[in-house]
């Protein structure tokens, strides 16, 4: 019995072999130290918020660096990211003293609301943004710019504004326009042909919706080749080609040129391998503009923004009725087919074409049923 008790032990149950040791032997030990931080209550202190002191009493934080006098007075150093709404870094609250504040204990860090004025200053600022990353890229001081988010926000409205600008600028001095708006598909040899024609210096290209291009590895070859970071970029067609000839496009060129792409798409939501690779590479070339609202309050809150600075002008409606379409639109925000500034244009065209029955209209084409 004891024979079969020591097979089944051999066999079957699992040795630890521990090493042998003796006097003299270096053993190296390697061990993980986990800081925790400590949680401060403030008393008496602000920060600066879209340009706003807010004040912070009775927030709790995690603590960075004790109360120091800088130029600009006395501050305690805190972990901004714990909460919403603060920069994802260190921040400086400002405080009178080490009075100013107390220790939290075991108190979780606060959580704080972002105002509907601040929402609507922090999208402003990111519009602002990218009107002034275009500008930009119209002067040439940047090559490239992708600009994302959902469909419905003024990503492209924000650039043809600046672009349309110039372009007026170029009419008036009897020049040919120097950017263009392309959408809808495209072929590699087709984007190709349109480098070309938009080469010289100054010129801009504007990629909106054109998502076939991000699709086909022949087409982010010579996006990349178009937007390297080297002094000259040349771009080559190195296949005999009867549309190349028959419009007089050269094999080889050097574009001296722009690009903005405005797309729907997350690159990082792209399945292939491959294609994420060549992305990644398309990426690296351009400057990344990410307009993403995710909410309902923030997409509501930023067609109060639009609307208010005038987008329905045009319409020459009464203040009463552009508040009416604004309320009918936040009303309705769950029921339609799509929270956006489109939608709000939908709804404009019905005020305008049935002033008396514009709502009833509206419930059945921009509603879900």
């Amino acid at each position: 019995m004891e024979a079969l008790v020591k097979f089944v032990q051999e066999q079957f149950v699992e040795k630890k072999d521990f090493p042998k040791f003796s006097a003299g032997d270096t053993i190296t030990v390697f061990y993980n130290i986990r800081a925790i931080m400590m949680q401060i209550r403030i008393k008496e202190g602000s920060y600066k918020i879209r340009g706003k002191d807010v004040d912070l009493s009775g927030m709790v934080f995690p603590l960075v660096e004790r109360f120091k006098v800088g130029a600009k007075g006395g501050y305690v150093t805190v972990d901004g990211k714990s909460i919403q709404g603060f920069p994802d870094r260190a921040i400086k609250i400002m405080c009178a003293n080490e009075a100013s504040y107390e220790d939290a204990g075991k108190t979780k860090s606060s959580k704080r609301e972002e105002t509907d004025e601040e929402t609507i200053e922090r999208l402003r600022e990111r519009f602002d943004m990218l009107e002034d990353m275009t500008k930009a890229t119209k002067k040439g001081d940047v090559r490239a710019m992708i600009v994302s988010g959902p469909p419905g926000v003024g990503k492209s409205h924000g650039v043809e504004k600046v672009l349309g600008k110039h372009e007026l600028l170029d009419t008036i001095g009897d020049r040919p326009a120097r950017y263009e708006v392309v959408k809808g598909a495209m072929s590699a040899i087709g984007l190709y042909c349109k480098l070309f024609k938009m080469a010289d210096k100054d010129n801009v290209i504007v990629f909106d919706d054109c998502d076939s291009i991000f699709s086909d590895e022949l087409s982010l070859n010579i996006l990349k080749a178009a937007l390297d970071s080297k002094k000259t970029r040349r771009i080559c067609w190195n296949t005999d080609s009867f549309k190349l000839r028959n419009e007089g496009v050269p094999d080889s060129f050097e574009f001296k040129g722009s690009a903005i792409f405005i797309t729907n798409i997350k690159f990082d939501n792209v399945r292939s391998a491959k294609m994420r690779d060549h992305l990644t590479a398309l990426e690296s070339r351009c400057h990344y503009v990410d307009l993403t609202i995710d909410t309902d309050r923030e997409k509501m809150l930023r067609i109060k923004q639009i609307t208010n600075d005038g987008m329905l002008n045009e319409y020459k409606f009464a203040d009463d009725v552009v508040q009416e379409i604004v309320d009918f639109i936040d009303i309705n925000k769950k029921r339609l087919r799509e929270l956006s500034l489109r939608t709000v244009l939908k709804v404009a065209d019905l005020a305008k074409a049935f002033p008396t029955k514009w709502e009833a209209m509206a419930e059945n084409t921009v509603m879900k049923r």
